[in-house]
């Protein structure tokens, strides 16, 4: 049964060394020791990440990051696990937990348009497409994206 909670710095750890493959490298992370040392992904203190697990299993990760109007929200399944419905079961306990943490406030996310996996999975869990692609510069590069709204 998939759980989650408060992510440990013993995950976030696990969480920076998960590697992806092909397409996906884009996504494998700086190690948490240098996340630290320069405040960013999992010790910037503005976000708020909680972890996923089917029993024993660290299936993947999400991020609620409240704003003035809205709730950004990013999530990341383990690489082990991607392709196996886990993100549609994440996505939802994610909805779920920013309505109980900021009740009147949407959800928002940001995908790269070239990750179809990733925008089926979204739109699957009630999220659309709001408005045009947009170019954006991210810490691990440069990208189109679009912006997708769940209300």
């Amino acid at each position: 049964m998939l759980a989650y909670h408060k992510t440990t710095e013993a995950e976030r750890s696990v969480i920076s060394d998960w590697k992806y493959e092909g397409e996906y490298t884009l996504y494998n992370k700086a190690s948490y020791e240098e996340d630290k040392r320069t405040g960013r992904g999992f010790a910037n203190p503005k976000n708020n990440f909680f972890s996923f697990v089917d029993g024993e299993e660290l299936v993947g990760f999400t991020n609620l990051v409240e704003e003035e109007k809205e709730v950004f929200v990013g999530i990341g399944a383990n690489p082990a696990y991607c392709n196996q419905g886990y993100g549609q079961r994440m996505l939802r306990l994610t909805c779920e937990l920013s309505k109980s943490l900021y009740p009147d406030k949407p959800l928002y996310l940001e995908v790269r348009t070239w990750n179809k996996r990733a925008v089926r999975c979204y739109e699957k869990a009630g999220f659309r497409i709001d408005g045009e692609p947009f170019q954006e510069t991210t810490p691990i590069g440069e990208g189109v994206f679009y912006r997708m709204v769940k209300e």
